[in-house]
């Protein structure tokens, strides 16, 4: 069965028009150079979306490397002699055995429990932070929280531009261009570097749930060289541009906020739970709620389901999920899964609706099909660097980074 068609974005029909009002990344000329065929504006930044064919961009992720500008990740910076105080402020995961040069992954809670977003934090040493969110106005909610809570501590959006390199054979490309530090990363461990005389942080997370790195980048005007010098290291092993692909963010359950997460959720809706530490000795926003959340149990969950059928396009907007012809939830994502060759995605449902094998129904364009509630993740994410990777030369010797921890 041939499904490239329904991935296949068309060249006719609506365009996103170019302008100041929404800022280009560093990366901005160079994606187009490499063939960047469309995008969508993501926290106020063009970001790439597809090259072409985002079968073929899934693919070179599965099976090779791949390189993303996601400059849009905008980097909340929390500095001050509070900052510790203030960041634990506004997650409910507990953050007092956090190290320095360590990430975590929160959701940053309201004060009814709802979710305000979902955040790569990384601790970079005791007074400073970074938040890296989804797509929304993160920084405006924790500048306002900062001008009241009376604490020690400054937030602001930092001069720092990630670019992803993910998939099997990201390791190879991060050894070229790092050497062995890279190969020493642990997961989710973030180290300061420097390549070429470009001032980095470089971590061992990414959104694609396989192997990768995030590079962040801090001075604006050197994107086109460290593209460059990213595709270039990477050209031995098959690298290709490519966009954050839908197809095995789904596969993976990497959830994408506003679509799977919605600030009317709370994390025991997302099966997040294990970020939720309900006891932990600082202070946090919306702790009270989740209480009473979880006492009273009586909550919605985003669970896997399964789609009869032909393979069907990701969908545009939410598509009704219906029990005995009764409106009960909605598909916030879903997909043609190349490896599974079946349609499959996340529907957010009553707690009464979620145990494996149950039958819904979902009303697609094309009109009602069937759907079954399965176990998820399909494909979970890829967290070990295989052995033997660091035999080969690095990039040069001359180009072995300062790496401080």
């Amino acid at each position: 069965m041939n499904s490239d068609k329904y991935h296949s974005s068309p060249t006719a029909g609506p365009l996103i028009s170019i302008g100041p009002r929404v800022r280009k990344s560093p990366f901005f000329e160079a994606t187009l150079r490499w063939g960047a065929k469309a995008f969508t504006v993501y926290n106020h930044m063009y970001m790439p979306t597809h090259y072409g064919n985002p079968v073929l961009e899934y693919w070179s992720l599965v099976r090779d490397v791949t390189l993303w500008d996601v400059s849009c990740q905008r980097q909340i910076v929390i500095r001050g002699p509070d900052a510790r105080r203030f960041t634990e402020l506004l997650t409910p995961r507990d953050l007092s055995n956090c190290p320095s040069h360590k990430c975590l992954y929160v959701v940053l809670t309201d004060d009814q429990g709802g979710i305000v977003n979902d955040a790569v934090l990384m601790h970079l040493r005791d007074d400073e932070f970074w938040l890296s969110p989804g797509d929304g106005d993160v920084i405006l909610w924790a500048q306002g929280i900062a001008s009241q809570c009376g604490l020690d501590v400054q937030v602001s959006e930092g001069d720092i531009y990630p670019l992803q390199i993910q998939g099997p054979k990201s390791p190879q490309v991060a050894y070229a261009l790092f050497g062995q530090a890279a190969l020493d990363l642990g997961y989710y461990d973030v180290i300061e570097t420097e390549l070429n005389g470009l001032k980095l942080v470089l971590s061992r997370t990414g959104w694609s749930g396989e192997l990768g790195y995030e590079l962040y980048l801090q001075d604006h005007q050197k994107g086109d060289e460290l593209w460059e010098t990213v595709m270039a290291a990477g050209e031995a092993f098959s690298i290709v541009p490519a966009a954050p692909n839908t197809i095995r963010s789904i596969e993976g359950g990497l959830f994408s906020y506003v679509s799977d997460i919605r600030r009317e959720d709370n994390p025991f809706t997302l099966g997040l739970d294990r970020l939720v530490h309900l006891d932990k000795k600082a202070e946090f926003i919306g702790r009270e709620a989740l209480r009473r959340i979880k006492a009273e149990g009586n909550f919605r969950r985003l669970v896997g389901v399964e789609i009869e059928g032909d393979p069907i396009s990701h969908n545009e907007s939410f598509w009704d999920v219906l029990e005995r012809g009764e409106k009960t939830g909605h598909v916030s994502r879903c997909a043609w899964s190349p490896r599974l060759e079946r349609n499959i995605g996340w529907a957010n449902l009553p707690a009464t609706s979620t145990a494996a094998g149950t039958r819904l129904g979902v009303a697609c364009p094309d009109g009602l099909r069937e759907a079954v509630v399965v176990a998820a993740p399909w494909f979970p994410a890829e967290k070990i660097i295989p052995a033997g990777i660091g035999e080969g030369p690095a990039l040069s010797a001359n180009n072995e980074p300062e790496v401080s921890r």
